[in-house]
């Protein structure tokens, strides 16, 4: 299992330069990767710097930690700007971006700009975005027009090839069978406001094999896949983490929020290296 110290850019977390000192912490204390929220922090009365700009600041103050977007809500963007977004920053950091994606799971970042609407509608519309995002990240003009998009070139050719891997955010059934046709999934262990764990490893697990049940489906059992789960270590189960990585975890994204503590808090934490697993 990797590992990756996961930054809710919010409160004393959104400034960039804050950010950038974890990552710099991170690198330094043997951790694989930062992954950062896609927020504007309005339900919780604060503000939040856009992620792309904010990986690109880490992915220039670091050397090998995988920038992962975690993850963008889909929805609320325009698909032709997300895909040159993110071919961008994968050449920035040469080749270093997992694209995260979801619906988007705060309805206040919709409301207050007029732009709710059911779940459902916003999990269509990701769809939508993903079947024109995916050839547009590969170069492909001909199969975005005929998954309803101009046959235009609007991205760089990124770093990684054909394209950044995607991974599906979600733990909704539905979620589960979109997250099998991509190259990964993300799973929640902590609370909305990252204070505490609420999901126990059996019951990830089991929500793996729905996955891996799925992609065997579609014929795609002998793809590489990788699994991430949000959680974090706690003095009272030190094996959290191996037992996440028994259940099918291949990514442990260490949850740091202001509900943890200050950034000086948070920066032991890092410092203190990755959760041990066998």
């Amino acid at each position: 299992m990797q590992f990756a110290i996961d930054v809710a850019p919010l409160g004393d977390l959104a400034d960039p330069a804050a950010i950038v000192r974890l990552a710099r912490a991170a690198e330094a204390a043997g951790w694989d990767g930062l992954s950062i929220w896609d927020s504007l922090g309005v339900s919780m009365g604060t503000v939040a710097p856009d992620p792309f700009v904010a990986l690109a600041a880490v992915a220039t103050a670091t050397e090998r930690l995988r920038l992962i977007a975690s993850v963008i809500a889909l929805p609320r963007r325009r698909p032709q700007l997300v895909a040159q977004s993110a071919a961008t920053l994968d050449r920035v950091s040469g080749g270093r971006l997992v694209l995260g994606v979801g619906a988007g799971g705060d309805p206040a970042d919709f409301d207050a700009f007029g732009e709710g609407a059911p779940l459902g509608e916003r999990v269509s519309r990701m769809d939508s975005d993903l079947e024109v995002l995916d050839p547009w990240l590969r170069g492909d003009a001909a199969r975005a027009e005929h998954s309803g998009a101009a046959a235009v070139a609007v991205a760089m050719h990124p770093v990684q090839l054909p394209r950044p891997p995607i991974w599906l955010g979600g733990m909704r059934p539905g979620a589960l069978r979109r997250a099998a046709r991509w190259d990964g999934w993300i799973g929640i262990a902590v609370s909305d406001d990252g204070s505490e764990m609420v999901l126990s490893p059996e019951v990830f697990g089991e929500m793996v094999h729905r996955i891996r049940a799925e992609r065997t489906t579609l014929g795609r059992s002998d793809e590489p896949y990788d699994v991430a789960i949000f959680a974090f270590s706690e003095p009272a189960h030190p094996d959290a983490a191996e037992a996440f990585a028994a259940a099918g975890a291949t990514w442990w994204l260490e949850s740091l929020s202001p509900m943890r503590g200050s950034l000086d808090d948070l920066l032991k934490i890092v410092e203190a290296g990755p959760p041990a697993t066998v």
